[in-house]
């Protein structure tokens, strides 16, 4: 028994180390066959003339197709596939735009063109043949369970007209950063938050692109850079709109005009409450109370000193020197402008006359006594110019009456002056800017006020004579004098006082106002005659009387005789005088300043 198990094991044993020969020889054979397979593989994807089955370029089939026919296929499949490109969305500018931004391009507008295809066929069919010997087996196996196939490169595009495709993705792609701004409206004010921008860097949009076309997607997305907008400060926005409204201003400094500027008050605690909770780029709106500027920058360009308001032109007598002085002081005030409101102070505009000026001595009154000042004469400036500005219609804001009347001028008409003393101001009334025009020719003195006129109404000046004050002749010896001799030392004055009236008119002539503008109160001054010792054969009523200076005639006064009242005027509101006043005669040298401590010039 044991024989038999031996044999039998010897016999198994010698049994299985003879059945591993086919075993090798089977795998050997099928792995020569397979060998020679692929080899024939190989050779036959060598010598094909057309692509590989199931071969794709940029995700368009050409598999069995020559390379004349694949030109065509891709020419009728690349150029219009569109990409869909979009930015990624920060956290921070969530919501924001509130319609998505996106751009679309074809690969025909990047560089894929039909011109194109033709040269990527026959560029990939040479990269296909020109592949080594046993990996052209490779690719046709793995083709026929993967459908990859070759992906686009760089040189199956017009460069150039890919980079231009990147930079129109980039600018559809950009969004300008809006800062918060607001708008005044009739009674709010609307706050727009600031909303963050972006923009897309072209190198990194380019190999996105790349990628996408060379892999056939449809749809990317691109990293952005945020371009920060600035914010809405509340405190800004209520320094710009708060405080009085300003109707637009001539600037003195530039010769231009100043805009308008709104009036507005608001609540800034809940405007910035209201501002925080809105979305980026949202508009709220903020109740405010609003003051709309009545005179606008270009309303008032056009109509800039378009009207003559006010004209007075008046006499200019005297010694040379006193001319002289009318001349330098009207010179000193002409051109000068004024906004609404503006008060016109004649001694801060024409300032202290002085020697240093230009100023010279001419014929002033000093404690009743006729002088030379300096600067004398300049009263006549200041008068002439009140009368332009009562026919003007002029608030007059401080005016004072000559001692004695003036001879240039009608009565209650004038404004004396004196450096230290009386001033002559007057405030602009109108809603826009005044300019004052005094000139000089042949012996007369105009000023005009040119503005804007917005009526129809005229002012006609005219003034009653309440009392009159004669002079007295004053006899005083000087034994310096010849015996019986008499010479006038001051010329005399008659007092008056005289109420004056503003009539204003509309434009069809009817009296709409007749008021009381000044009184004036002119003093006398008596006729002071210096006598020489009396012959004791003459009687004194027959000396004669010798005339001293020019300057110390005397003049006669003007008459006492009152004009009659418009029938539409109230009974004691006299007509309007003569354009030109009825002058007296005074002296040949006329002093048109008064002294009283501190002195009128």
């Amino acid at each position: 028994m044991g024989q038999m198990t031996n044999e039998v094991g010897t016999g198994g044993a010698r049994l299985k180390k003879g059945s591993a020969a086919p075993v090798f020889i089977a795998l050997a054979l099928t792995a020569a066959i397979m060998a020679a397979g692929y080899a024939g593989l190989c050779a036959w994807a060598g010598s094909r003339t057309t692509f590989y089955p199931r071969e794709t370029i940029g995700g368009v089939d050409v598999g069995g197709l020559t390379v004349e026919q694949a030109g065509q296929v891709l020419a009728g499949s690349l150029p219009g596939r569109t990409l869909s490109v979009s930015p990624v969305q920060t956290a921070e500018d969530e919501g924001w735009p509130p319609e998505p931004v996106e751009s679309s391009v074809t690969l025909g507008e990047l560089g894929y063109t039909a011109e194109q295809c033709p040269g990527i066929a026959q560029r990939h069919f040479e990269e296909q043949s020109a592949a080594p010997f046993l990996t052209r087996g490779a690719r046709v196996l793995s083709l026929l369970t993967d459908s990859t196939g070759d992906a686009l490169t760089a040189q199956d595009r017009d460069e150039e007209i890919f980079r231009q495709g990147v930079a129109q993705v980039a600018e559809d792609l950009t969004l300008e950063p809006a800062d918060g701004s607001f708008e005044v409206r009739d009674d709010e004010i609307l706050l727009t938050r600031e909303a963050n921008g972006r923009s897309v860097g072209e190198e990194g949009l380019a190999l996105a692109l790349e990628r996408a076309a060379a892999g056939g997607e449809t749809e990317i997305q691109v990293d952005v850079t945020t371009r920060p907008a600035e914010v809405l400060s509340i405190q800004e926005v209520h320094g710009a709109v708060s405080g009085e409204m300003e109707n637009a201003r001539y600037d003195q400094a530039t010769g231009g005009i100043l805009p308008e500027k709104r009036g507005a008050s608001f609540d800034t605690v809940s405007a910035q409450r209201m501002l925080n909770a809105a979305a980026p780029g949202e508009t709220v709106s903020i109740p405010a109370d609003i003051q709309e500027p009545e005179i606008t920058a270009e309303e008032l360009k056009s109509v800039l000193f378009r009207d003559l308001l006010g004209e007075c032109t008046t006499h200019v007598g005297g010694t040379a020197a006193r001319v002289s002085n009318v001349k330098l002081a009207s010179a000193a005030f002409d051109g000068t402008v004024m906004n609404s409101g503006d008060v016109f102070s004649y001694n801060e505009t024409v300032g202290q006359r002085t020697e240093a000026k230009g100023y010279k001595a001419a014929p002033a009154y000093v404690q009743g006594e006729t002088v030379d000042e300096i600067g004398g004469g300049v009263c006549q400036p200041s008068s002439t110019l009140y009368y332009a500005c009562l026919l003007a219609n002029m608030e007059i804001t401080e005016r004072y009456a000559h001692r004695y009347i003036p001879a240039y001028i009608t009565r209650g008409m004038d404004a004396t002056v004196s450096w230290g003393g009386p001033d002559y101001k007057f405030t602009n009334n109108t809603k826009y800017p005044l300019k004052i025009v005094a000139s000089y020719d042949k012996g007369y003195l105009t000023v005009q006020l040119w503005g804007t006129k917005t009526d129809d109404l005229t002012v006609k000046m005219t003034y009653e004579t309440l009392s009159t004050t004669p002079f007295e002749e004053v006899e005083q010896l000087d034994p310096a004098l010849a015996p019986g001799q008499r010479q006038v030392k001051v010329t005399p004055y008659t007092g008056y006082k005289v109420k004056t009236y503003r009539n204003i008119f509309d434009g069809s002539g009817a009296l709409i106002s007749s008021d009381v503008e000044d009184t004036s109160d002119y003093k006398h001054r008596d006729r002071l005659v210096l006598v020489g010792p009396p012959k004791e054969d003459t009687p004194a009523a027959s000396v004669p009387v010798v005339p001293g200076t020019p300057a110390e005639q005397t003049p006669a006064q003007p008459g006492t005789t009152e004009p009659s009242v418009p029938a539409a005027a109230p009974a004691e509101v006299p007509a309007n005088p003569p354009a030109e006043p009825e002058t007296p005669a005074e002296p040949a040298e006329p002093p048109s300043i008064v002294v009283i401590p501190p002195s009128e010039e």
